[in-house]
């Protein structure tokens, strides 16, 4: 291919019609995932069948870049986003294998027997510790099944675990929604990773209050504010710190971890004046360190299910097992670090990359792709026609998923796994995942062919018709892009070049915006089929989503509008707040 093929934004005269038929692969894509409840792989093969058909026929684009783009977003979709998704959950797969998950359920547990502080330990801390290193549907899955050890009802393992799935969600599965926005937007990853750090940082903060008065009176819930706060502060505090200041990969990691480290050292010293349990609880054991005192029960609000038997006392391990059995994940945090060290990353590019992928003497430069510099981009989108990077690089052995994969080697290993069982533990997790990895190849290949044909331009110039009032309705562009995709990364490849060309048209920061979507998104997290599908699962409330879909609904719309609002600040109002310029310290 020696010409260049220039991306066309109207090809009907008229905006609203143009980008009508530009918006069908998202309205095939929905439809089918929300609508007709279609499997996501099926969905998102057929909202991406979809674009290509839309750019061949409407917009002009040669088929060869069509299919080109799809292919190249499946294979960066392969090697960014699938690798680090399987690693991490091949990793969970392991601990579940060695019994060291029931260990770990059990060292959470014993130290508060008060419902309200087992629910913050939990679904908030432990489940954004598990979003950061798996994502993707992962902590409804494992806080859930915490939370029915431990004896809480299967409605509130399921419908509490979504509302606390969402502050943590932009930086899921090591830091992958984040990578991704990088990718389509083509801005500044650290601009943009510390910008969401300055939005959901005040969410943080809301969101374990908000948790504790989804389950309890205002009363119950006051009693316990001492928890909340060290629980949202130092949450927030570090998510922050490390969001602006480190990088993308360990934002959940460590502010999950620092949480609860912070919240279990705080409950050493402070106690409710009395624990709250279920009315239908009828063991209380006694916390860890906890002198003996006088318990009483309440009754629960939107009590549903029975109360399941109480988890094994942590009494019953050994301080040294309890620490084995974190090991694997202590592991994967050092890992983690260590791939994203430049100095560590750079040198194993230099002595993993091919050669015959190498560019400009940069081993990390990647093959030039045969869509790269052919395809356009053109006004108003851009001052003057402008051609589009398509590099592919295959840094293999530097990639985040290698380090994650390494580090559940390492960790089985220690723990004393044969390779043989590790094997088929990854055999395992291939097989089970293998739906997820086709949904999100051909969801980033969709995201790649709309950014590359042009219609996310075509959209994205049509919602310049929102005008002054465009930061609120952005933010919600990405709420709808997770609650119908069931992913803050999908959401992200869907609408973050979308997100950044209406930023500009309109006058506004493009980093901000882009943010925007990302930060937005989390709060349709608790409301897409997909997290509701797994948490109905993973607590034995299969019948039951249409219950809990209802009982999230609002609190997902509460929460997406304050992020609305905070977004519109930092538009209108403290526009030097926003970022620019960042480099990763490390």
């Amino acid at each position: 291919m020696n010409t260049t093929w220039t991306q066309v934004y109207d090809p009907f005269g008229h905006w609203w019609l143009s980008a009508l038929v530009a918006s069908l692969p998202i309205i095939v894509l929905f439809t089918l995932l929300a609508g007709l409840r279609v499997k996501p792989h099926w969905s998102a093969l057929a909202g991406a069948a979809t674009a290509i058909l839309v750019a061949i026929l409407v917009f002009h684009m040669p088929a060869s870049l069509a299919g080109g783009s799809f292919l190249y977003g499946v294979a960066t979709g392969l090697m960014n986003i699938v690798w680090i998704v399987v690693a991490a959950v091949y990793l969970y797969d392991i601990s579940v294998s060695t019994g060291d998950f029931e260990i770990m359920k059990a060292s959470v547990g014993g130290v508060s027997s008060d419902r309200r502080l087992q629910l913050l330990l939990v679904a908030f801390c432990f489940g954004a510790f598990i979003e950061g290193c798996a994502g993707f549907g992962s902590p409804v899955a494992i806080a859930g099944a915490f939370m029915i050890g431990l004896g809480f009802k299967p409605f509130h393992a399921a419908a509490l675990n979504l509302i606390a799935n969402t502050a943590p969600v932009a930086w899921g599965a090591i830091g992958t929604p984040v990578h991704m926005l990088a990718a389509v937007t083509l801005l500044p990853e650290a601009d943009m990773n510390a910008m969401i750090g300055r939005i959901l940082p005040i969410t943080a903060i809301i969101v374990p209050f908000w948790l504790v008065r989804a389950m309890v009176p205002w009363k119950e819930t006051f009693e316990v504010l001492p928890a909340i706060l060290v629980v949202g502060i130092s949450f927030a505090s570090m998510q922050f710190f490390w969001s602006n200041h480190m990088d993308s990969n360990l934002v959940d990691i460590t502010a999950g971890l620092f949480s609860l480290l912070c919240t279990v050292v705080f409950l050493l010293f402070w106690k409710p004046k009395r624990i709250w349990r279920f009315a239908e609880d009828t063991a209380v054991p006694a916390a860890v360190g906890a002198p003996a005192a006088v318990t009483s029960s309440a009754r629960p609000t939107s009590a549903v299910g029975s109360a399941q038997p109480a988890l094994t006392s942590s009494s019953s391990y050994t301080t040294g097992q309890i620490f084995k059995a974190w090991i694997p994940f202590l592991i994967l945090s050092v890992f983690v670090f260590l791939w994203g060290y430049k100095p560590i990353k750079d040198y194993m590019n230099v002595h993993t990359t091919p050669a015959w992928l190498t560019a400009e003497g940069k081993p990390n430069g990647g093959w030039s792709t045969p869509l790269h510099r052919k395809i356009s981009r053109d006004k108003p989108v851009v001052p003057k026609p402008t051609p589009e990077g398509a590099k592919f690089p295959f840094i293999w052995f530097s990639a985040t998923g290698t380090g994650c994969f390494l580090a559940a080697i390492v960790g089985g290993l220690i723990r004393g796994v044969r390779p043989i069982k590790l094997i088929k533990v990854f055999g395992y997790t291939l097989y089970r995942m293998r739906f997820a990895v086709l949904a999100i190849s051909a969801m980033l290949g969709l995201g790649f062919v709309t950014r590359y044909s042009g219609t996310d331009a075509v959209l994205g110039l049509a919602f310049t018709h929102t005008g002054w009032f465009f930061p609120f309705f952005g933010t919600f562009l990405g709420w709808l892009g997770v609650a119908l995709t069931g992913s803050d990364t999908s959401s992200n490849a869907l609408f973050g070049s979308l997100q950044r060309i209406t930023a500009e048209q309109l006058h506004l920061d493009p980093i901000l915006m882009t943010a925007a979507n990302s930060a937005g998104g989390v709060m349709g997290k608790m409301v897409d089929a997909q997290s509701i599908c797994v948490a109905t699962a993973a607590t034995n409330q299969l019948g039951n989503e249409g219950m809990i879909f209802r009982f999230v609904f609002w609190h997902s719309i509460a929460l997406g509008a304050i992020v609305g609002i905070i977004v519109m600040l930092y538009a209108y109002v403290f526009p030097y707040l926003v970022p620019h310029g960042l480099t990763f310290i490390h």
